[in-house]
C-alpha cells in the first residue's frame, strides 16, 4: 500500500511541523517536542531546510516499499512528507541531470540508525536508475558488499545490536545515463581493539559467531574449530555470544553468497576463514612465567596444541611461531640482540598479532571489494559520483579515550565543513536572487579543529594534541601517558577550549581528575583519560611477528605483512595511528568539498532499543552534539522560508481574484498581487529573481491558515454548483424518461387491450365450436348405442333359438367337465414352459424360471427336487476318494462354518492331508511294518503345548485310520500314540489362534491289560488332555473328527469357546482366549498361572 493516496504538500497530513526552520518559537524544547510528536506517529522523519532527521523507531514501518520509491521518484523535496527517499531522490537526479558530484553525509550515535540508513539509501539507487544485466551485476556488487563488511565491521555493544565499528565512505560511480557502473569503497579507523577484548555484554565481530554456528562440520573440522563459542577467550570473556535478534547462521550464508556475489574466488574464501580460525586460537594462547638464569623474567606456552593448530593453518613453523611468541630481538648498532618477553609482554604481542591480522584483513577485504567494484572502463565518458558517507558519531561515555578523541576530532571537521558548506549555500542562493546578504552570528569550531589538528610552522612553533602525541611517542626516553599530559598542560593550558587540573586555571576543579583533560567541542565538554593514548597512537607490532607472519606460506600473510621481508631493513618507525586518521580525514575533507553535500542526521530515542519509547534527556544530549540547533539558526537567518513564484502562485493563487482560477501573466507578478490582497507588511518578505523569500515562519502559517479557509469556502461552492448541475441534470433525465414511458405506456396499454378483445373472441368462437361438437357427438352416441342394442338382442334371440333347438343334445354335466379340461390344459403348458427353460447342471447354478402364482408351491417343490437330482448326478462323476474329501470338506463346513475366524479362507484350498510326504520315507515304512498304523490320513509338523509352562516344543502329528501319534520329527521315534476311541472331545477358540485341545477318556485306576495297542494312550490320558499349535488345524479336526467317527460309530463332540477346561493328570484347568493384546508380535502366547492357562494373541 502507497504511503500517500494522492499528492501531499508538507503542510498537509503531518503532525507537527515537517520543517524544523519553520517553527515558532524556535527553541530546543520546542524542536524536541515537534520531533517527538512526530515519532508518535510513525512520521520519524523531520527536514531542517534540506538536512533529514531521522529518529530510530527499533521496528519495521511500511515506509520502504516499491510503491513507496515509486511515489517519491523525480518529485519536489518539499512536495512529499519528509523522507529519506526524497534527499536520496533530490541528490541523484542533481547528480544525473545538473552533473553535480553528491555526497550524501549519515551521521548520528551508536545505534541510531545509520546503517540502515545507508541501506535504504542505496536501496533507493538502485531501484530508480536503469536496468540492464552488466547494471543489475553492478547494483548486486554494490548492495552485497554492504552484508559482507557488516559482517567483518560490525559488532553488537550495549547500545546497538548492529554497531559500526569503522567508518565507510563509499563513491558510487554512475555514466551520463545515471546508471551505476561501479564505486570505491573507503574504510576509516576499524576499532581493532575489539578483537582481543570486549566490555561486558557486548560481542567481537559478527563474523566470529557466524563462522561457528553457520559452517558446515567439514568446513569446522577443517579449520581445526568447534562449534560452541564458549571454547574461545576472545568470545567469552564479555559473557555474551549470541543476540535474539541476530540470525548468526543465515547472515553466515548470507555473506558466503554475498562474496560470491561480489566475484571473491574460493581459494581467498578459505584463505580468510583460517585468518578467522588462527586469530580464534591465537587467543587460547595461554603463558606461564618463567624465571632466568640470569635473573630476568621470561615466559613460555603452557600448552602448544593450539599453536600448533595455527601453524598448520597458516602454513609455517612451530618454532619460529613459538620464537616470535615469547622473545624479541632489538637491533643496536647493527648488532641483534634476543631478549626474552616476560608474561605481560608475551600477552600485550599475541594480542597485537590477533588485531594486526584482523585489522589487515579487513583492509585486504575493502581492496578486494573495491578490485571487483570498480569501473572496468572509461569508455562512457566522464563518471558522475554520488559518495555516502557512514561514519560514527560524535561519542561520549563515562570514560573516554583516544577512540573517543579521535572520533569527536573527525566530528568536529564534519561540523566545521557542515556549517561552511551551509552558510555558503545559503550565501549563494541570497546572491543568485539578489537578496542583501545577512551575517549570520554562529559557533566556529575551527579553533577546536586548529587546537586537536595544528601543525607547526615557520612563524608559528605551536602544534595540537595530535602533533604532540606524535612527537611524544617519537621521543626517547622514559615516554608515558603521564608525561604526553603534562607536556599538554604546559602547551594548551591558556588554550580557553583546553582544561586540566595541571592547569593554573583548573587547579581548583575537582571534577577533573589528575590523568584526564577537557576539551570544549562544538557538542559540549568531554573529557579524556590519558591512560592508553601512548600505546594506541603507536600501535606497535614486534619485527620478529611481522617476519613470522611474512615466512609464513598461507595465501594473503605475505600481502598482509609486507614490512616482515628480511630484505627490506628499514628502521623507519610505521606512521602512528593519530597521523594516519588526521590525513584520512583531510582527504574525506577534501572529497566531501569536492562534492554537493546532503545531510542524514540520526537520533537514537532510547537506550533499551525499545519501539515507542522516547527519552527526552538522551535525545536532547544528541540533538546538542549533532549540532541540530545550530543549523536551524543558520537556515532561519535572515529568510526563514523560499519557494519559487510558480509553485508559491500554484498554491496560493485562490487568496486572490485576480488568480484564481488561471494566471496567464508573468508569475512573479501573480504573486505580488497575492501579497497585497493579503494586505501583507512589505517587510516579511521579499522578492528574489525567481523565488519569494519570506521572514517569518508566522506569515506562512498565517498564509496557510487563510488557504485553507478559502479551499473550503470555494469546496462549498464547487458542492454548490456541482449539487445544483446534478439536479438540473437529473430533472432533464427524468422529463425525458417521463415522455418515454409514457409513449412506451400507451403502446402498451392498447396492445393489451387487443390481445384482451382477441383472447375474449376466441374464447366465444371456442365455446360455439365446442357446443356444436358436442351436440354431433350426442348423436353419433345415440346411433351407436341403438346399433349395439340392435346388436345384442340379437344374439340374445338367436342363443335363446339355437338353445330352444338343440337342448335334447347337451347333457347336464358339460360344465364341470371343460372347467377340468382347461385346467390340465394349463397344468401342461406350465409343465412344457418350464422343460423349455430348465436351468444348467451346475449345482451353484441359482438360476430357476418364473411362473405364475397358481403354480407357485409346484414350482418351489420341483425346484428343491431338481437341486437333488443334479447334486446327485454331480456326485456320480466322483471316484471314492474324491467324494471322501468332499465329505471332509462338508464336515468342516458342518463344524466351523461361522463359528471360527479364518473358516472362510480355507473354503477354496484342498486338503492335501500329508504335508510332510511320510508314505514316501523309509522310516516310516520300516516304523509301520509292526504297528498297523500304516494308513496315513494327515501328516504335519505341529507344536505340542507343554501342559506345566505353555512352552512349546516342534514335534510331528499323523492322523492315521487308528490312532493320532507324535513323533520325534528328527529320530522318527513315536513319542505318544493315542488311539482314536480315547478321544471323546476337541476344542478349539472363536478366533484365528491355531491352537487345538484333544480330551481323552479317563481310565479305571485298576491294572489294565498289557495290550501294546493301549500302552500310551493309557500312558497319556493319565497324563491329561493333549494341546498343539497346528497351520492347518480346521482341516486337521475334520479329518480326525471323520476318523473317530468311522472307527468308533460315534461322532466326538467339537467344542468351540472362548472358555472352555482341559484335564491336566488330575487337575482340572480352565483356559481363556483374548484376542487383540497389542504386546504380541505374531503367533499365540500362552502363560500358566496354577489352575488357569491363558492364551493370548494379537
Amino acid at each position: 500500500m502507497a504511503l500517500h493516496q494522492v499528492t501531499l504538500s508538507i503542510f498537509e497530513n503531518n503532525v507537527g511541523v515537517s520543517d524544523a526552520v519553520l517553527l515558532d518559537p524556535l527553541t530546543e524544547e520546542a524542536f524536541i517536542e515537534n520531533i517527538q510528536q512526530r515519532f508518535g506517529h510513525d512520521q520519524i522523519y523531520t527536514y531542517i531546510g534540506n538536512v533529514v532527521v531521522s529518529v530510530n523507531p527499533y521496528r519495521k514501518l511500511a515506509l520502504y516499499t516499491d510503491s513507496v520509491i515509486e511515489e517519491y521518484r523525480c518529485r519536489n523535496i518539499y512536495e512529499l512528507p519528509p523522507h529519506i527517499y526524497a534527499i536520496s531522490d533530490d541528490a541523484y537526479r542533481s547528480m544525473r541531470d545538473r552533473n553535480l558530484d553528491q555526497c550524501i553525509i549519515i551521521s548520528g550515535e551508536s545505534g541510531s540508525g545509520k546503517t540502515e540508513a545507508s541501506k535504504m539509501i542505496m536501496h533507493y539507487i538502485a531501484k530508480v536508475s536503469g536496468k540492464g544485466r552488466d547494471i543489475d551485476q553492478v547494483k548486486e556488487q554494490l548492495l552485497q558488499s554492504n552484508p559482507v563488511l557488516e559482517a567483518f565491521g560490525n559488532a553488537k555493544t550495549n547500545k546497538n545490536d548492529n554497531s559500526s565499528r569503522f567508518g565507510k565512505y563509499m563513491d558510487i560511480e554512475f555514466d551520463y545515463k545515471g546508471d551505476p557502473i561501479g564505486g570505491v569503497i573507503t574504510n576509516y579507523l576499524l576499532e581493532k581493539s575489539r578483537v582481543a577484548g570486549q566490555s561486558t555484554g557486548e560481542r567481537n565481530f559478527h563474523i566470529f559467531y557466524q563462522l561457528l554456528t553457520g559452517a558446515d562440520p567439514g568446513t569446522l573440522a577443517n579449520l581445526k574449530l568447534t562449534s560452541d563459542p564458549n571454547q574461545f577467550a576472545i568470545l567469552n570473556k564479555s559473557g555474551c555470544v549470541s543476540v535474539d535478534t541476530v540470525d548468526d547462521k543465515d547472515n553466515y550464508h548470507t555473506v558466503m553468497h554475498g562474496m560470491e556475489v561480489i566475484g571473491f574466488r574460493k581459494d581467498e574464501i578459505k584463505a580468510v576463514h583460517q585468518l578467522l580460525a588462527s586469530v580464534l586460537k591465537l587467543g587460547n594462547v595461554e603463558f606461564v612465567h618463567r624465571s632466568n638464569m640470569d635473573g630476568t623474567d621470561g615466559c613460555e606456552i603452557e600448552d602448544d596444541t593450539e599453536l600448533r593448530d595455527i601453524a598448520d593453518l597458516l602454513s609455517c613453523s612451530l618454532e619460529n611461531l613459538y620464537e616470535s611468541l615469547t622473545r624479541k630481538s632489538v637491533e643496536v648498532r647493527g648488532e641483534k640482540v634476543k631478549s626474552d618477553l616476560n608474561l605481560a609482554g608475551a600477552t600485550y604481542a599475541r594480542d597485537a598479532l590477533c588485531k594486526a591480522i584482523y585489522s589487515r584483513m579487513f583492509s585486504w577485504l575493502v581492496t578486494r571489494i573495491n578490485d571487483s567494484i570498480r569501473v572496468k572502463s572509461q569508455s562512457t565518458g566522464k563518471c558522475k559520483v554520488m559518495g555516502v558517507l557512514d561514519i560514527y558519531g560524535f561519542e561520549v561515555f563515562q570514560e573516554n579515550s583516544f577512540e573517543q578523541f579521535i572520533i569527536n576530532y573527525c566530528n568536529e571537521k564534519l561540523q566545521q565543513i557542515f556549517i561552511e558548506l551551509t552558510l555558503k549555500e545559503e550565501q549563494d542562493e541570497y546572491i543568485k536572487e539578489g537578496i542583501e546578504w545577512i551575517h549570520v552570528d554562529f559557533f566556529n569550531n575551527a579553533v577546536i579543529c586548529e587546537l586537536i589538528e595544528k601543525s607547526a610552522t615557520k612563524g608559528d612553533p605551536n602544534v595540537g594534541i595530535l602533533a604532540m602525541l606524535d612527537e611524544e611517542c617519537l621521543r626517547p626516553g622514559n615516554v608515558t601517558d603521564k608525561t604526553f599530559l603534562e607536556k599538554l598542560n604546559v602547551a594548551c593550558g591558556n588554550h580557553p577550549h583546553y582544561e586540566s587540573r595541571g592547569c593554573r586555571k583548573n587547579q581548583s576543579d575537582r571534577t577533573l581528575s589528575h590523568d584526564i583533560f577537557r576539551l570544549k567541542h562544538y557538542a559540549g565538554n568531554v573529557t579524556y583519560k590519558v591512560e592508553g593514548f601512548i600505546d594506541k597512537n603507536n600501535d606497535l607490532l614486534f619485527r620478529d611477528l611481522s617476519q613470522a607472519m611474512y615466512a609464513c606460506g598461507h595465501s594473503l600473510l605475505k600481502e598482509l605483512f609486507p614490512e616482515g621481508d628480511p630484505a627490506l631493513k628499514s628502521l623507519k618507525r610505521p606512521a602512528t595511528t593519530g597521523s594516519q586518521f588526521k590525513v584520512s580525514v583531510t582527504e574525506l575533507m577534501k572529497n566531501l568539498l569536492s562534492k554537493n553535500p546532503n545531510y542524514v542526521r540520526c537520533i537514537k530515542p532510547n537506550d533499551q532499543k525499545r519501539p515507542g519509547v522516547f527519552s527526552l534527556e538522551i535525545v536532547k544530549h544528541q540533538v546538542r552534539y549533532l549540532g541540530l540547533m545550530e543549523n536551524v539558526r543558520v537556515r532561519r537567518a535572515g529568510y526563514a522560508f523560499r519557494q519559487t513564484y510558480p509553485q508559491f502562485l500554484y498554491r496560493y493563487k485562490m487568496l486572490a481574484k485576480e488568480t484564481w482560477p488561471h494566471w496567464e501573466g508573468d508569475p512573479k507578478e501573480g504573486v505580488k498581487i497575492i501579497c497585497l490582497a493579503q494586505d501583507i507588511s512589505s517587510e516579511e518578505y521579499a522578492f528574489g529573481k525567481s523565488k519569494i523569500f519570506i521572514r517569518n515562519p508566522r506569515m506562512l502559517f498565517d498564509m496557510e491558515e487563510r488557504r485553507r479557509d478559502r479551499m473550503h469556502y470555494l469546496a462549498v461552492m464547487i458542492q454548490k454548483t456541482y449539487k445544483g448541475w446534478k439536479q438540473q441534470k437529473l430533472y432533464q433525465l427524468m422529463r425525458a424518461s417521463q415522455v418515454i414511458i409514457a409513449a412506451r405506456f400507451r403502446g402498451f396499454w392498447a396492445q393489451k387491450q387487443y390481445k384482451r378483445t382477441k383472447r375474449a373472441t376466441l374464447v366465444l368462437q371456442c365455446f360455439v365450436r365446442g357446443w356444436r361438437a358436442r351436440v354431433l357427438l350426442k348423436k353419433l352416441r345415440r346411433e351407436k348405442l341403438e346399433l349395439w342394442a340392435v346388436a345384442v338382442i340379437r344374439k340374445y334371440f338367436l342363443g335363446w333359438k339355437v338353445r330352444k333347438e338343440y337342448r335334447k343334445k347337451f347333457r347336464a354335466q358339460a360344465g364341470p367337465k371343460i372347467v377340468k379340461f382347461l385346467q390340465v390344459a394349463l397344468k401342461k403348458q406350465f409343465l412344457l414352459n418350464l422343460k423349455k427353460s430348465l436351468p444348467s447342471m451346475s449345482p451353484t447354478d441359482p438360476y430357476w424360471p418364473k411362473c405364475s402364482p397358481r403354480f407357485k408351491n409346484t414350482s418351489d417343490q420341483l425346484q428343491v427336487l431338481f437341486h437333488r437330482w443334479r447334486c446327485s448326478k454331480y456326485r456320480e462323476k466322483f471316484d471314492a476318494a474324491e467324494r471322501y474329501r468332499m465329505k471332509e470338506k462338508v464336515t468342516a463346513s458342518d463344524l466351523f462354518k461361522d463359528k471360527k475366524e479364518g473358516y472362510t479362507q480355507t473354503v477354496s484350498v484342498q486338503f492335501a492331508g500329508d504335508y510332510q510326504n511320510l508314505r514316501q520315507n523309509p522310516k516310516w515304512k520300516k516304523m509301520n511294518e509292526v504297528a498297523n498304523d500304516n494308513h496315513v490320513v494327515f501328516a504335519d509338523a505341529i507344536r505340542k503345548v507343554n501342559r506345566a509352562n505353555g512352552k512349546m516344543v516342534d514335534q510331528l502329528l499323523v492322523v492315521s485310520t487308528q490312532a493320532i501319534l507324535v513323533i520325534e520329527h528328527h529320530t522318527m521315534m513315536v513319542k505318544y500314540r493315542i488311539p482314536v476311541g480315547e478321544i471323546k472331545r476337541i476344542s478349539l477358540s472363536p478366533f484365528r489362534d491355531s491352537l487345538v485341545v484333544l480330551h481323552l477318556q479317563k481310565t479305571e485306576e485298576e491294572e489294565l491289560p498289557s495290550d501294546p495297542a493301549h500302552e500310551n494312550g493309557d500312558k497319556l490320558s493319565k497324563k491329561g488332555d493333549f494341546l498343539f499349535c497346528c497351520d492347518h488345524a480346521i482341516e486337521v479336526v475334520a479329518k480326525a473328527y471323520l476318523v473317530i467317527q468311522n472307527s468308533t460309530s460315534q461322532a466326538p463332540s467339537v467344542q468351540i469357546s472362548k472358555q472352555f477346561s482341559a484335564q491336566f493328570g488330575s487337575t482340572s484347568v480352565q483356559l481363556n482366549f483374548q484376542n487383540g493384546v497389542q504386546d504380541i508380535v505374531g503367533g499365540i502366547k500362552i502363560q500358566r498361572r496354577k489352575n488357569v492357562m491363558d492364551v493370548l494373541q494379537p
